[in-house]
């Protein structure tokens, strides 16, 4: 039934226990079969998976591809028809994405599709209410995908944190946004919370998967992981709501996060009712 007013959103979260178990229950509370069947899907053609393979490293720092799997085989139980597409544009220099998937094992995954996002041909998207740029320029694939986001918990050096939102930096091809540096999405660290809210008003994920499991504490590519690890997994269909959470395991304010703060009430809900799924 849809809300008189507007839907408080809604994340959920499990502890990590089983691998299967945990995804597979959290997924099917967070609603992921209702979204794939309902009238909102049937205007798509496929689904994206977007992980956060932002260079060669191993996990915590990159999504690791057995919770990719999982999202895969979920998604094949709800409809085996359905075309499933793993997407990502790799930042790191000199690499490209096919190589990223392949050096972290994805290309063993059956039956699904791989594009590498920085090659895409893009659409010029306005941005009225944009803070940096008045047009962003995204791969013309997303405006046809039921968009996944999976990302793994992270603190950022420039953006204090690296979730849902963030991970989406790796959709923007370096033709338009690789800058005056060697790191391929460049562009977008200059004023970076305003480039991240401006991305997401552009286009923003239909769900997020969220892999807090261990964390990073203090930075993105390298350095302490969060002790004691988090041990925990979040999905929903607010990217908002799931950044400002997995903020607060990270310990930090999301009201302090200035792509949170800015996406609030206008990408997503930072306010959100957190709801935790028995294992």
């Amino acid at each position: 039934m849809a809300c008189k007013v507007a839907c408080k959103a809604k994340v959920f979260w499990s502890h990590f226990n089983n691998k299967q178990e945990a995804v597979g229950r959290l997924l099917d509370a967070a609603g992921l079969a209702s979204f794939l069947t309902s009238g909102h899907f049937k205007s798509k053609t496929f689904v994206l998976i977007k992980p956060n393979l932002v260079n060669e490293s191993p996990f915590p720092v990159t999504t690791p591809d057995w919770i990719v799997r999982k999202l895969v085989s979920y998604i094949r139980s709800i409809n085996s028809n359905i075309q499933i597409v793993l997407a990502e544009g790799t930042g790191q220099p000199e690499k490209n994405t096919l190589e990223m998937f392949i050096h972290h094992g994805y290309t063993t995954i059956r039956g699904v599709d791989f594009v590498d996002l920085n090659e895409e041909d893009c659409v010029a998207v306005p941005l009225p209410r944009g803070k940096k740029w008045q047009t962003l320029y995204i791969p013309a694939i997303l405006q046809e995908a039921f968009l996944i986001s999976v990302p793994v918990l992270k603190a950022h050096t420039l953006a204090g944190v690296t979730l849902s939102m963030k991970n989406m930096i790796g959709v923007c091809p370096p033709k338009f946004y690789q800058s005056d540096g060697f790191w391929r999405k460049s562009a977008f660290h200059s004023r970076i919370h305003e480039a991240i809210f401006d991305l997401n008003m552009a286009r923003k994920p239909d769900f997020c998967l969220l892999d807090a499991t261990v964390g990073l504490s203090q930075s993105h590519l390298s350095g302490p992981t969060c002790n004691p690890p988090i041990n925990k997994i979040l999905a929903g269909s607010d990217p908002v709501a799931i950044d400002a959470f997995g903020a607060k395991l990270l310990s930090k304010k999301w009201q302090e996060i200035g792509h949170i703060k800015m996406a609030n009430n206008h990408v997503g809900q930072a306010d959100a009712e957190i709801i935790k799924i028995p294992v």
